[in-house]
């Protein structure tokens, strides 16, 4: 019996793509409602949770190659509480999206470093259908320098949810001039697309 179900879970499929952005995205609602230590308030659960997304939309998980940087420059970009934070450029991401080259820049913190890349951006549903500020994506590093941009994985920082947080702006290079409409997104109400 052990090695029938053994060799049942050997044989069962991947999961599939939607379900595990789904699960991903549960799990998230759910540690926000839970967790005393969440990013949204108390007085703002009810307002804000679960969070809204865009459906699920492989289209928008793309290759894309990292041009590293010549050199790992620090540039200082304002945040959410109007104080300036150092982040450093690591390279450049090249990927197509919908039949258009874009790249965006990724970077490192340099106060709090660590091995995933940053990369804040902003895009044409900023303001309207996303948070004004931007929306952030988090790499981990591959030794091939190829790697998968997700936008169904893009998130609002956690300012978005209360102005206590401290979040870093997306430096002009990384304002895309096309609506990204994957990720987190506002409430309904509170955006003009349905």
């Amino acid at each position: 019996m052990i090695t029938a179900a053994l060799a049942a879970g050997a044989c069962s499929a991947p999961e599939d793509y939607t379900t595990k952005i789904a699960a991903a995205r549960a799990a998230k609602d759910e540690s926000f409602t839970s967790n005393p230590e969440s990013p949204v308030p108390p007085d703002k659960k009810a307002e804000l949770l679960p969070l809204s997304y865009f459906p699920v939309d492989e289209s928008y998980a793309v290759p894309a190659t990292l041009a590293p940087a010549a050199e790992r420059t620090r540039i200082q970009v304002p945040t959410s509480t109007g104080k300036i934070r150092d982040i450093e450029r690591v390279g450049t991401l090249k990927f197509s999206l919908r039949g258009q080259a874009l790249k965006l820049t990724a970077f490192v913190e340099v106060s709090a470093p660590q091995n995933r890349l940053f990369v804040p951006f902003s895009d044409l549903t900023s303001g309207a259908e996303t948070y004004a500020a931007g929306r952030y994506l988090e790499l981990d590093p591959t030794p091939t320098g190829i790697y998968v941009i997700d936008f169904n994985v893009a998130y609002h920082p956690y300012c978005y949810y209360s102005p206590e947080f401290d979040c870093p702006y997306p430096p002009a290079e990384n304002r895309l001039t096309t609506p990204i409409r994957a990720g987190e997104r506002l409430p309904k109400a509170a955006s003009s697309v349905p």
